[in-house]
């Protein structure tokens, strides 16, 4: 159940992953027909394409791709292609909100500037490098992986809840006409906070430094890497 579960949750990451792309592509499309014709109504296409559909795929991108990273033992921090595409995602994230939606709004009232193009060629070559660390995921493990340790998978609740936030996300945000994603926000900073101290937990254990349970012995034999 929990692999069917898991496999419905990269379905998920997938589909709004390509969504996110495409609709980027086509904000591009718009952007840059603004521009050359001077018609005012593709920037306020753009902008109502970034508030109303870019804006949840790529916060239900980000959030499904985060919470795999959590409840897999690929973690964040684990790999450098997985942290790679963890930084990644953040920058855009960032860009998208603060920078390109104001520069959008601007421009559907006239106010038109050549950062548009820029930011959006710069988040469609973003994504197409995450996409080669997906596919190649290059470049092994950081200095912080203890291979001792390995997270084991998260059970079938998590995945069901990587599935059922972001939609609960999506309804809150037609309702309200705004598409912050604060249940998807608050629920993968939760659970990878619980996640990391599991973690920090396991490899105390490993390492013969014993748990919260209790010391280990210190004639207790070391663990074998797993």
């Amino acid at each position: 159940m929990a692999k069917r579960a898991r496999t419905l949750v990269v379905w998920l990451h997938v589909v709004t992953s390509v969504g996110w792309l495409s609709q980027a592509v086509g904000l591009l499309a718009l952007v840059l027909y603004g521009l050359n014709t001077g018609d005012i109504n593709a920037f306020r296409m753009a902008r109502v394409l970034d508030h109303q559909v870019l804006a949840f795929m790529g916060a239900a991108s980000a959030f499904t791709g985060m919470m795999l990273s959590a409840t897999t033992p690929w973690g964040y921090f684990r790999q450098w292609w997985v942290l790679s595409k963890f930084a990644i995602t953040i920058v855009q994230l960032y860009i998208g909100i603060f920078i390109l939606s104001d520069k959008l709004e601007a421009a559907a009232h006239g106010h038109v500037t050549s950062w548009l193009p820029v930011g959006t060629a710069c988040m469609i070559s973003g994504f197409a490098f995450q996409t080669w660390l997906s596919v190649a995921k290059p470049w092994g493990r950081t200095p912080w992986a203890d291979p001792k340790v390995k997270l084991p998978t998260a059970s079938t609740k998590a995945f069901v809840l990587a599935l059922v936030i972001p939609l609960a996300d999506l309804v809150i945000g037609i309702y309200t006409s705004s598409p912050a994603p604060f249940l998807m926000l608050i629920t993968v900073i939760a659970y990878s906070i619980r996640r990391a101290a599991r973690g920090r937990n396991r490899s105390s254990v490993a390492s013969g430094r014993g748990s919260a349970a209790g010391p280990a012995r210190r004639d207790a034999a070391a663990p074998s890497p797993r």
